[in-house]
């Protein structure tokens, strides 16, 4: 379809480059996003569109370009179906489990984490006329519908958020030669750019902060320990403590849910009843200790420290607002986009990776 055969009164690219006082050729330059146009005349094209109210014929710039301008934004889950679906950080359901799919979708939508990815990529690509079409691939059958949408030419690429150590998602994007980026660092070595947090250092500001409130009786609730960012983690923690004379730590593995938090508090004050502070991998477990140390009777901060990781909506919602260690997650999630928008104009370039870095936030938890 070209601009000659729009409803009378459309406007179009020439009207647009009447406005600009520039060229057609230019006008279409600047809306397909040619990068050596200079900016002072795309600042005119721009107002020129807004002035016009020209929209961009999609369906026929989608047949010059090969692009869609539309992303996969994918959470993917875990590689073994035949595991239980106990947190979307774990394993998805057998495929032919009515509610398997439900389940999994329930349980990311449930954890603050993922709201926030999908805040950093929308802002992101918005501005740059794209969109994000979110799938999930919890499955062997859901992971084939999302490499068959890419290679159909649906999407121009993925962002994955893998919730799983054994996601073999990431390896069949990049085995199909599929534009890909990945948030956080993938368990298996991988062919795929990827953007991730430097834990060992955030988990090491927890225990500075810990020691220098005076507790000494120090705990952690780790996050699932198949997944890198759980292992990281801990290790940071364990790493600080040593180097700072507390050689012994009481651990509790949890699964980065709000009831596994629950859980392993329960099993720590059994163990541990003298605990007086504890450092939770991500807010959501750190928000159960709170509740279960409560139930115990237990003040928090003044008989237990608790410090969180993440700083999420549940870190100020907590009751006493948590301490936690912030994840720019919305920073990371608009880098993620902006390397795989990288990627599509240079398919041949090599991976890459960026690492942010953590910040305490102090509240009232710690």
């Amino acid at each position: 379809m070209t601009d000659d055969l729009r409803a009378a009164g459309t406007p179009t690219l020439e009207d647009v480059a009447r406005a600009a006082g520039v060229s057609r050729a230019t006008v279409s330059r600047v809306i397909n996003g040619v990068r050596n146009v200079d900016p002072v005349i795309q600042e005119a094209v721009r107002r020129a569109v807004a002035h016009t109210g020209y929209a961009p014929n999609r369906a026929a710039r989608s047949l010059v370009t090969r692009r869609t301008d539309a992303i996969a934004l994918v959470v993917s889950g875990a590689g073994v179906e035949s595991e239980p679906a106990e947190s979307p950080r774990q394993a998805g359901a057998e495929a032919d489990e009515p509610d398997s799919g439900s389940s999994f979708t329930a349980q990311v939508f449930a954890d603050p984490f993922f709201g926030r990815v999908v805040t950093g990529v929308v802002n992101y690509l918005r501005p740059r006329g794209m969109h994000p079409v979110l799938m999930f691939a919890e499955t062997s059958r859901a992971r084939e519908d999302v490499v068959s949408f890419l290679r159909q030419g649906s999407a121009d690429g993925a962002l994955v958020v893998s919730t799983h150590a054994e996601d073999p998602l990431p390896g069949l994007l990049t085995d199909a030669g599929l534009p890909a980026v990945l948030y956080a660092r993938p368990a298996r070595p991988v062919r795929i750019s990827y953007v991730d947090l430097a834990h060992q250092d955030g988990a090491r500001l927890a225990a500075e902060h810990l020691l220098a409130r005076g507790c000494r009786r120090i705990a952690t609730i780790t996050g699932p320990l198949d997944v890198p960012a759980g292992q990281e983690r801990l290790a940071g923690f364990r790493d600080t403590m040593t180097r700072l004379g507390h050689p012994y730590i009481p651990i509790a593995e949890g699964q980065f849910t709000q009831e596994s938090g629950e859980a392993a508090m329960e099993r720590l004050l059994v163990e541990h009843p003298d605990v007086d502070a504890v450092f939770a991998a991500n807010d959501l477990m750190a928000v159960g200790a709170c509740h279960v140390l409560r139930e115990h009777g237990k003040r928090v901060p003044e008989d237990v420290a608790v410090i969180g990781f993440d700083d999420s909506s549940a870190a100020s919602a907590c009751r006493p607002p948590l301490t936690t260690i912030r994840q720019p997650v919305e920073a990371m999630a608009a880098e993620m986009a902006r390397l795989l928008i990288e990627r599509l104009a240079k398919p041949d370039g090599a991976a890459t990776s960026v690492i942010f870095e953590p910040a305490l936030v102090v509240r009232d938890s710690a």
